[in-house]
């Protein structure tokens, strides 16, 4: 065999050995589904007709255009998401450096060398016609070898598809890492929303308390003036004055709860807010959410990014117990080179130059104490481990829909009914209020009325929060949207 042939030959070894090797990795099946095929149904949940809109993408999903813009800039800024898609270049370049396993390195080498000895240690014999000792014998000899080389060691032929499985492994890992980054991207819009509606909705309570501050101070004074004037007694004052404190409470307690809203906000969007793009209030519609199909299959679970990951990291799994079912069976390592060497540089690329060797080595295990079977057993276990926590991922996010869709089938019914109660409340006060003035009520049916219009309107505040959450808990349970800077959604495999 020429040189060029022995290189040839050890090229295309791997490949070939590698598309007929062992796959003893156990065939991958997706567990079942633990969950019901469908969302639950009846008077707590609303009906819904029409295509899902839980595919949109943010953009058009959130309709405040203040908030698109903090949201743009949490995806460029937001550290724990730069994190994801740092994770995503590591598991990567994992997977690379797994997979270049599969081939030999193959590494090249020119050498020259040069000897100068003196003749009393080679001896003067080394020259045709020299005599050890005589006139003719030279004091010193040099010698010359050039040498250009090209060699792999050690490289091993995966036959029983252990480096494949490794490989393979890694890639599914490598999946779970973008899948994880297009979850934490999810979680990074639902919570900028959330963030971004609890600073509207303290807002406008923080209004409203001030606004009794304002009112109750107001009064208070005249039923000083009138306690002076011998009309009111010094019950109706103290009475006057709880309603005025307990909003002086509410405003110092809303504005520090804005300003940490405000803290929460920015470490999620990882800079600075501007004051222009902060809400003042919570009544207005911030996302779309028209429509929801009749009887919504559960499948719509199996598209979420946190299961996705979930199920690469089993494929992996899966692929780990082949690994470790190859370590019983012999091991196939190669070692040669192929080059040209000379004493003279001028004849080094002649034929006669050639030169090479190659060394196959078979090994096979003969005792480790029951290492390889530990392993295998390790790898089936941690199979095991990986099917429940696919299992609990699934059951997790039916949970939050099926929770989600219970609060949204009856959210308008609370919202209206508490409308209607602020509503009436409101003109429960000012008709006392109006009576009080004409002296044909108590101070105290006043300020009855005046703490449940007060209390009312908080109320309505949080349940026009609660509306506006619960369209974002939603969004974000079903799968949500992910276009933006992170990137599209993952390819599908």
């Amino acid at each position: 065999m020429t040189m060029r042939q022995a290189f040839a030959a050890l090229a295309c070894l791997a490949p070939t050995l590698l598309a007929g090797c062992i796959d003893l990795a156990p065939a991958y099946h997706r567990p079942p589904s633990p969950t019901p095929p469908t969302f639950p149904t009846g008077p707590a949940y609303a009906p819904a007709v029409g295509p899902s809109q839980a595919a949109v993408g943010w953009r058009d999903f959130f309709a405040d255009p203040k908030l698109r813009t903090v949201i743009e800039q949490a995806l460029a800024n937001n550290r724990d998401l730069r994190v994801a898609i740092a994770n995503v270049v590591v598991a990567r370049a994992q997977y690379h450096v797994q997979r270049a396993y599969l081939f030999p390195t193959i590494t090249a080498n020119a050498q020259a060398t040069y000897v100068h000895e003196p003749a009393s240690v080679v001896g003067g014999g080394a020259f045709a016609g020299a005599i050890p000792g005589g006139a003719n014998s030279p004091s010193s000899f040099n010698e010359k070898l050039f040498s250009l080389t090209a060699a792999t060691s050690n490289y091993e032929v995966d036959l029983f598809g252990k480096l494949r499985d490794l490989s393979r492994a890694a890639q599914e890992r490598y999946f779970a890492t973008r899948q994880a980054r297009d979850a934490a991207q999810i979680t990074l819009v639902s919570e900028v929303a959330g963030d971004y509606l609890a600073i509207g909705a303290d807002r406008a309570q923080l209004a409203i308390s001030e606004d009794t501050e304002k009112s109750s101070a107001a009064s208070l004074d005249l039923i000083r003036r009138r306690f002076g004037s011998g009309i009111d007694s010094q019950l109706d004052v103290s009475q006057a004055e709880t309603i005025l404190q307990q909003a002086k409470f509410d405003v110092a307690r809303l504005t520090t709860q804005v300003a940490q809203d405000r803290n929460a906000l920015e470490l999620v969007v990882g800079a600075p807010v501007s004051d222009d793009l902060l809400p003042t209030d919570v009544g207005g519609s911030v996302a779309v959410l028209e429509r929801l199909p009749n009887a919504l299959s559960s499948d719509v679970l199996l598209d979420r990014p946190d299961v996705l990951e979930s199920e690469d990291l089993l494929r992996a799994d899966n692929l780990n117990i082949g690994a470790a079912r190859a370590a019983f069976f012999p091991s196939i390592d190669l070692t040669g080179d192929g080059g040209l060497t000379s004493l003279a540089l001028s004849t080094l690329f002649k034929g006669s130059s050639a030169t090479w060797t190659f060394v196959p080595t078979i090994s096979q295990t003969l005792f480790d104490a029951g290492t390889n079977k530990g392993n295998l057993e390790v790898a089936k276990a941690q199979r095991q481990i990986g099917v429940a926590t696919y299992e609990k991922t699934i059951q997790t996010a039916f949970r939050e829909v099926a929770d989600a869709l219970a609060e949204r089938g009856t959210i308008d019914d609370q919202l209206a009914a508490q409308q209607a109660l602020t509503a009436a409340s409101e003109t429960s006060w000012r008709i006392y209020q109006a009576r009080y003035e004409r002296g044909s009520d108590t101070y105290q049916n006043v300020l009855i009325s005046e703490r449940t219009y007060y209390a009312a309107q908080l109320t309505l505040v949080a349940t026009q929060l609660a509306k506006q959450t619960n369209l974002v808990t939603l969004y974000a349970a079903l799968g949500g949207g992910l276009e933006g800077p992170a990137g599209p959604p993952s390819a599908a495999r």
